[in-house]
């Protein structure tokens, strides 16, 4: 068992996406520990502070990283263009938003992060909050579309209760629990993203750091749980 975890691992770090989920998971841990480790102070020391200092410097890692995204956040988008025909015009419509909020979320962070690296003259705290709530947008958007797709797969269940397969029945309800998680996972993110607007707006800047890291934390463990599954599945 524990030679196929680590060889799982080792898979993982190979992929970019893969690679990406576990330093998405780390710098949530170590934001998570380190609050937690640090309590009320102020400007946190020794382990606190470095286990804090490690989770800045992988979120600045995924940030540069992101620089790359454009092209395939577009080929996805392109692909799914207006969305299946034979697939719910609700859910057709929140995907296709979602994916234009996406879209629209990388150039924005991309020219925060030039302006903080001094690449262009100008100030970054707009882009910052401009890119963070089309993020919340999408997050949102996608909330909605598990939603309407959940509601889809209750309704499913309850007109061909005794009727289908097992096998059906089984595929059924694991879209359901698959699409229970993606809420979970989008309303964990979706709570950090409105901390981290301009202050003023709902909790924006009222989370401690050990809470952003335990909801940064719960996300990216369902995300590596749905990949794996995902893989698991493809594999069979």
């Amino acid at each position: 068992m524990a030679a196929g975890a680590f060889s799982g691992l080792v898979a993982a770090l190979e992929s970019y996406r893969g690679r990406d989920r576990v330093v998405r998971a780390l710098c949530y841990g170590c934001q998570l520990a380190g609050g937690a480790l640090a309590g009320p102070q102020a400007a946190p020391a020794g382990l606190p502070g470095s286990l804090l200092a490690v989770s800045a410097q992988l979120s600045a890692c995924r940030t540069a990283l992101r620089l790359f995204d454009d092209f395939s956040m577009l080929s996805y988008s392109c692909s799914y263009g207006l969305g299946p025909k034979d697939e719910d015009a609700l859910v057709r419509g929140l995907s296709v938003l979602s994916n234009l909020a996406n879209q629209l979320y990388y150039p924005c962070e991309h020219v925060a992060w030039a302006a903080d690296a001094g690449v262009i003259r100008m100030g970054s705290q707009k882009w910052w909050a401009l890119s963070t709530g089309l993020w919340a947008l999408a997050l949102l958007l996608g909330i909605l579309r598990s939603l309407r797709i959940l509601f889809q797969l209750r309704r499913k269940l309850r007109q061909h209760k005794g009727m289908s397969s097992p096998l059906s029945q089984k595929e059924t309800k694991a879209q359901v629990k698959a699409e229970v998680l993606s809420i979970l996972a989008g309303a964990a993110d979706l709570c950090n993203a409105i901390h981290w607007l301009p202050p003023g707006f709902l909790w924006a800047g009222r989370f401690p750091p050990w809470l952003v890291g335990l909801l940064g934390t719960v996300s990216s463990l369902i995300g590596i749980y749905q990949a794996s599954r995902r893989g698991n599945s493809e594999a069979a």
